[in-house]
């Protein structure tokens, strides 16, 4: 199950439902996007039922990279319970990320 690409509406519904969320901030012309995009899928697969698994392409959401101060994408936010609680920057190994994931949530 790959992870699905969301708007403003969507990502806002998404933290306020108190779920535990990954969202990856990327764009298409983004190498290290490309890159990383398969691992934020797998993880989507692997912790459904931990995790919600967003993408959210800065391009077409200027407003929401903006909002969470995101300078370099891919930008992967962890979010809990409606806050913020881990930030990576970059192109990652799964295992990194999910190691991030559960320390985290």
């Amino acid at each position: 199950m790959a992870a699905k690409n969301i708007n403003v509406q969507e990502l806002r519904d998404l933290i306020e439902s108190k779920k535990n969320v990954l969202v990856d901030f990327w764009a298409p012309w983004c190498g290290p996007c490309r890159m990383v995009s398969p691992v934020v899928d797998e993880v989507a697969t692997d912790m459904a039922d931990v995790i919600a698994v967003a993408k959210c392409n800065v391009d077409e959401n200027e407003e929401l990279a903006l909002k969470y101060g995101v300078m370099s994408i891919p930008t992967l936010i962890i979010f809990r319970d409606g806050a913020e609680v881990g930030r990576l920057v970059g192109a990652l190994p799964k295992e990194k990320l999910v190691e991030e994931i559960k320390r985290t949530i």
